[in-house]
């Protein structure tokens, strides 16, 4: 008798292990991890070194929680379409290991609870910004876009762009020059990003039935749309500088690195392996954004 109840002790707890890692993955931990840094940075950049700490653990709670509810409703709209890629297709809803009306659920609670955090704990613009943010990738993106227009991933940049802007409001209370600048920097970079993964997998999206860009307008044309989003970070980083939000240091490295992912933008053009090429740009897509804001927080102007 004792040895069956420890087996059936052993079975649950492992059971339990399972529902734990299928409920952190609906979040998607790495775009979560991704987007929490860019709230830390923008939180820095405002606080210029003068931190509010029990400000800032109450933001990166509200945020945190914000951005996991958006991806698990993601994640619950998106189950039968992940079915049909092989990247996705073994997400939890679509191999049928959790019911969507409690994933939904589970989504829904985690917004309400965050978005209450932003409104009553931080400041009512966070508020504001993560609730926008929420119904941009949710509505605009998830259920209006991603499965009618070539316009998804530019558009959907919109909430993409919100955390790092949601953190430096939390510290001034005001959509400033500053705001608008990390806005800017998040937004611009999303596309080239996105698009540099489709092109490698742009016949699975095709599979799909997604319509991004390279499914429906080409490779060619989709490298070429990249071309002004990278070269507008350029002077989205100068402008961090001269108004003053981070110093020389940040500008020199930062103007490096967009140059360097420029002239490798430019270059897919007429790049012969295209696979090779997308690959390429999309780590240094990565390494950008992680660069650009680790020296952005390291070189913060002071107040």
């Amino acid at each position: 008798m004792e040895g069956a109840a420890l087996l059936a002790s052993r079975r649950i707890t492992r059971e339990a292990c399972f529902v734990f890692k299928d409920l952190i993955a609906l979040t998607k931990p790495r775009l979560l991890r991704l987007n929490i840094f860019a709230a830390l940075g923008g939180f820095w950049v405002a606080s210029k070194w003068d931190f509010d700490i029990p400000l800032l653990i109450w933001m990166l709670i509200g945020s945190t929680l914000t951005m996991a509810s958006a991806t698990v409703v993601n994640n619950y709209w998106d189950r039968e379409l992940d079915q049909k890629m092989e990247r996705t297709r073994n997400r939890a809803l679509p191999m049928g290991r959790m019911k969507p009306g409690a994933v939904l659920a589970y989504g829904l609670s985690m917004g309400v609870a965050g978005i209450a955090i932003l409104f009553l704990l931080v400041h009512p613009i966070t508020g504001w910004l993560g609730l926008l943010g929420w119904f941009a990738y949710i509505v605009i993106y998830t259920i209006w876009l991603k499965r009618t227009s070539t316009w998804s991933t530019s558009i959907g940049g919109i909430s993409g762009a919100m955390p790092p802007v949601i953190g430096y409001c939390a510290v001034t209370g005001q959509v400033d020059a500053g705001a608008w600048i990390l806005f800017a920097l998040l937004f611009l970079w999303q596309p080239a990003h996105f698009w540099s993964l489709a092109i490698r997998r742009v016949e699975e999206y095709r599979e799909a039935g997604f319509p991004l860009l390279p499914v429906v307008k080409g490779i060619k044309r989709t490298k070429l749309q990249m071309i002004p989003y990278v070269l507008l970070l350029i002077p989205t980083v100068w402008f961090m500088y001269y108004f003053d939000y981070a110093g020389i240091y940040f500008l020199i490295i930062s103007l490096a690195l967009s140059v360097v992912w420029l002239i490798h933008t430019l270059t897919g053009i007429s790049a012969k392996d295209t696979e090779k090429w997308a690959k390429t740009n999309f780590l240094i897509s990565v390494n950008y954004l992680m660069i650009v804001f680790i020296v952005m927080i390291v070189d913060t102007a002071r107040a």
